[in-house]
């Protein structure tokens, strides 16, 4: 069920459980689903030289991310089966313990919603021209997070 238009990825601030929750409770009319499969980023309090992280602050220019999101989404629905495909990615200030990053698979079988979601979270972290800004401790430092 793949779109042509590029969709609306990015979300200011941390992604709710609200919004997580909704997203998966308007695929129960879609009767020709029988496996999901969700990956959540969550922001570590990592501890750093300069102090412990206290949040990520993300940047991005949305208009070529978000083209880089749909070249993934439609990557990704020539090579494995879906039915549908969620992306949703902060951007400003997400606290410790809050999501960031929420994907979203649904097809008729469970096999092609786990190699499809792992495929999907390795590329996003691969390609996807976002910017992530550690905040350390309350002195206000910062240092530039590093996809691994």
């Amino acid at each position: 069920m793949s779109s042509k238009t590029p969709k609306k990825v990015f979300v200011e601030g941390p992604i709710s459980p609200a919004f997580i929750s909704d997203s998966i409770a308007k695929h129960q009319s879609k009767t020709n689903i029988g496996a999901h499969a969700i990956f959540l980023g969550q922001i570590r309090a990592d501890q750093k030289e300069e102090g412990v992280v206290t949040g990520i602050d993300y940047s991005a220019y949305p208009e070529m991310a978000e083209g880089v999101f749909h070249q993934i989404r439609e990557a990704a629905f020539e090579k494995f089966e879906l039915s549908c495909m969620h992306i949703y990615h902060s951007l400003g200030l997400v606290p410790v313990g809050e999501i960031s990053l929420f994907v979203f698979v649904s097809s008729p079988h469970r096999r092609p919603t786990f190699e499809a979601l792992e495929y999907i979270v390795e590329e996003i972290k691969a390609k996807v021209p976002i910017f992530g800004k550690e905040l350390l401790g309350d002195s206000g430092a910062f240092a530039w997070k590093e996809n691994s």
